[in-house]
């Protein structure tokens, strides 16, 4: 199984120390984090992607081509990528070149974005997300894999023989993952192709997220592409741990307070005890991230935010060491054993190799 960060690139007011960091110590502190994941021993960065204040990362593959010349080892990925705004032909062509650039190490996460306004400001028709979703998609898919493509749709200009530049690294496309918070539409899209499902769960009911899971497993198998077991499945969450629990909860209660995400809806405890995020001692990590395994099965890649809120950097790298160093080895230890034969491994591209002893 994969671990990693992912990071939305919130600009937001540390509320204990009042100070609200500039967008561009906001671009550069996402660099160092996926610097730090690397070093620590993780597997994944990936960011989101938004286009409005309090956001700075409109432009992933930008930025994930700069953490690519940084890492060696580390699969970049998006967290998402909006195939309803975003043009397809652009994007075959943009996430194909850092394929190139990173030597594979590239993932791409789709999913059609909570922001509502982002679809005039780029064109589009809110009304018509699910089909731009479908639409979209179709054609990136396509253009991955056909060498010279006929497009006839209703969201972009027709394509006659058209041919996306580069090519996919040794004809292999980057890994999809299609994101969901909450439409069965996108997890029957994931089936339907054959591609990777992500629980895009920060702050949503576990249980939720788990019936969307199991609709993926099981269309996924009606689909043709294997058993239950083998689809693959990704889950997110956040991780906030210090050496005892209580400094965790007294630490972390000002940042889930002042959230754009969490505040207002349900108190600290009451969200820890229904969701996935994790506050407490690096073994009650542990103990909550192992019973994942329960409500979701066998999974493929699980990501932590860990620097969402307002949280600085200096406490997001410690988080990521923490990780490293207490937290992730033992999940590999433990989710190694009973883990289903049919499982597959976490994706990669074949031009990639696991480091020694990952159990990817």
């Amino acid at each position: 199984m994969q671990f990693g960060i992912f990071s939305i690139g919130e600009v937001a007011p540390d509320p204990l120390g009042g100070r609200t960091p500039t967008e561009h110590e906001r671009i550069k502190a996402m660099t160092a984090l996926a610097v730090r994941a690397e070093e620590a021993g993780l597997d994944v960065f990936a960011v989101g992607e938004h286009h409005a204040p309090p956001y700075v990362c409109s432009a992933p593959p930008l930025l994930l081509a700069h953490v690519a010349a940084r890492t060696r080892r580390l699969i970049l990925s998006t967290a998402t990528t909006l195939v309803t705004t975003n043009d397809p032909v652009r994007v075959a062509e943009e996430f194909a070149l850092l394929q190139h650039l990173a030597d594979g190490r590239v993932d791409l996460m789709t999913g059609r974005g909570d922001t509502p306004d982002v679809y005039p400001w780029f064109g589009q028709d809110l009304r018509q997300g699910h089909e731009l979703a479908r639409e979209n998609y179709a054609l990136l898919h396509r253009l991955w894999r056909e060498e010279q493509v006929d497009w006839r749709g209703r969201s972009r200009a027709r394509l006659d023989g058209f041919t996306s530049t580069p090519r996919p690294l040794g004809g292999v496309p980057p890994f999809v993952w299609h994101a969901a918070v909450r439409s069965p539409e996108t997890a029957e899209r994931a089936a339907y192709y054959g591609d990777g499902f992500f629980a895009d769960n920060l702050h949503g009911p576990v249980e939720h997220h788990a019936r969307l899971v199991d609709l993926y497993r099981t269309r996924y198998a009606e689909h043709g592409h294997g058993t239950a077991e083998q689809a693959v499945v990704g889950i997110g969450g956040q991780v906030f741990v210090r050496a005892r629990s209580q400094d965790a909860v007294r630490e972390f209660r000002p940042y889930f307070d002042r959230s754009r995400a969490y505040g207002g809806r349900y108190s600290l405890e009451e969200c820890a005890a229904r969701t996935p995020l994790v506050v407490g001692s690096p073994d009650e990590a542990v103990e909550k991230i192992l019973g994942f395994r329960e409500a979701y099965g066998d999974c493929q890649r699980q990501l932590f935010a860990v620097d969402h809120g307002g949280l600085p950097l200096k406490t997001a790298l410690e988080q990521i060491d923490l990780l490293g160093e207490r937290i992730v080895p033992v999940l590999r230890r433990e989710l190694a054993v009973g883990r289903a034969p049919a499982a597959p491994p976490g994706p990669r591209h074949p031009a990639t190799r696991p480091r020694a002893g990952a159990l990817g």
